[in-house]
């Protein structure tokens, strides 16, 4: 049985952070938002005042041979960081997203979203956090 709450993931960058939530049952992955990588503390702990979270997931950068990015320490940092400061009912994943910014454009060119909608990184950025988050839904790390 699940634990209570929605899930949140994150797909980190260096200046944006894509952020997808699932539905209370947490059946439905979808996009939320995208915000400055500055901020993205204070929004989970805030978010997590409103509505509790019963997970955060957080795409883990690797290359195509699955080494280290130049992403790859702040992702490290901000895991380190959230398993601090959230509740400790809150747990938190880390899921591989190699491929999903890839994954987001196609699922946007199949959603018949135009050009220039698929070329807006902010979108890209929530897509490819709604992707991460439906990974782990569908991973036996949820079992």
């Amino acid at each position: 049985m699940p634990t209570p709450g929605r899930i949140l993931a994150l797909d980190y960058g260096h200046k944006r952070v894509g952020l997808a939530i699932t539905d209370p049952l947490q059946l439905i992955a979808s996009p939320l938002d995208t915000i400055h990588s500055q901020d993205v503390m204070k929004f989970v702990l805030d978010y997590q005042q409103r509505e509790p979270l019963a997970a955060v997931v957080v795409g883990m950068p690797r290359t195509l041979l699955g080494e280290a990015t130049d992403s790859t320490s702040a992702v490290v940092g901000l895991l380190r960081r959230l398993r601090r400061e959230l509740p400790p009912t809150v747990t938190v994943h880390e899921i591989d997203e190699r491929f999903t910014s890839r994954l987001a454009k196609q699922a946007m060119l199949a959603g018949g979203l135009g050009r220039k909608a698929r070329q807006n990184k902010a979108t890209v950025d929530k897509v490819s956090a709604a992707l991460i988050l439906q990974s782990y839904l569908e991973s036996p790390l949820r079992q």
